[in-house]
């Protein structure tokens, strides 16, 4: 992946990393309303597509046949993982859905190193296995309803596979579509993907509108994880698909301090712990990165 300097990745690094602080924002807003899951997306995604492609359009630019086909693919997966992760959670708990989609970093260390020709060394993995048992403390340390859920648990598997097939689709068309472009018609694309099966969960057409307070919670979700995948969209022409994999793993973190500020929610002493392990890997990576950043640049 060609880098072209050193302020470059260092706007990229900024940049996943407040893509990950969106995202866990994110659920900490969803965990605070009773709107059912598959509306949430439907809607959020409907009225971000909605709001980006009227500022695209009011700038003069214009989506043509290349570009809806560039972007078709990421669109589709992205709709395809919301709606399976939220029917996931109906099936099965929530921290097995958490603790399933880990694996998601391990998919991308993995096609990063084979698709992308990355640099996965020994110690990257190592470390990456190290964060997600820390990860899993912080989940079961919430947590005592772990279980075996054979549909439930292959539904996050698959949600799982889903958004690492995102972020490959994404990462393969991004030298060819602008942020922009990419985040608009992604939207539109992955509500009308959503759109059916949000239907037939509400068994009408006529899905049901939200309220004036639900559209500023949707709002505010459009503002908070949707900027953070505008965020990743961008990054990803600059950052690795292994770092931004493994940053990943911060998302549980981030949530559950966020959930303990603000939804007061119990911390345990085993989170505590497993917070401790997942923070300390997750700067020792980002320390990595950026000295091998500069061995490449005195090079």
């Amino acid at each position: 992946m060609p880098i072209k300097n050193s302020s470059e990745l260092n706007f990229g690094h900024l940049a996943t990393i407040a893509a990950v602080f969106c995202w866990s924002a994110g659920n900490v807003v969803v965990a605070g309303t009773d709107l059912p899951g598959l509306q949430i997306a439907f809607w959020r995604l409907l009225l971000g597509g909605v709001l980006y492609s009227t500022v695209y359009f009011l700038t003069g630019r214009r989506i043509n046949l290349k570009k809806l086909r560039l972007v078709a693919l990421p669109g589709i997966l992205l709709g395809l993982e919301l709606a399976v992760f939220f029917t996931a959670l109906r099936n099965t708990t929530v921290a097995n859905a958490t603790m399933i989609g880990t694996l998601q970093t391990i998919v991308l260390l993995a096609v990063g190193s084979k698709q992308f020709q990355e640099s996965v060394t020994r110690w990257l993995v190592g470390a990456s296995f190290v964060a997600i048992g820390g990860v899993t403390l912080v989940i079961l340390g919430a947590s005592n309803e772990l279980s075996w859920s054979p549909r439930g648990d292959l539904l996050a598997f698959a949600a799982m596979i889903l958004f690492s097939a995102y972020f490959v689709a994404v990462k393969n068309v991004r030298s060819e579509v602008d942020t922009f472009t990419l985040q608009s018609v992604a939207m539109l694309v992955a509500s009308v993907t959503v759109f059916p099966i949000v239907a037939v969960e509400a068994n009408t057409l006529a899905i049901p509108f939200p309220s004036f307070k639900e559209w500023v919670l949707l709002f505010v979700l459009l503002m908070v994880p949707g900027t953070g995948h505008l965020l990743m969209n961008w990054a990803h022409l600059h950052v690795s698909l292994s770092f931004a994999g493994i940053i990943m793993l911060a998302i549980p973190v981030i949530s559950s301090i966020g959930a303990w500020l603000f939804l007061n929610e119990s911390v345990t002493i085993i989170q505590v712990s497993g917070m401790f392990v997942v923070i300390s890997v997750l700067i020792l990576v980002v320390k990595r990165e950026a000295e091998m950043t500069v061995s490449v640049r005195d090079s």
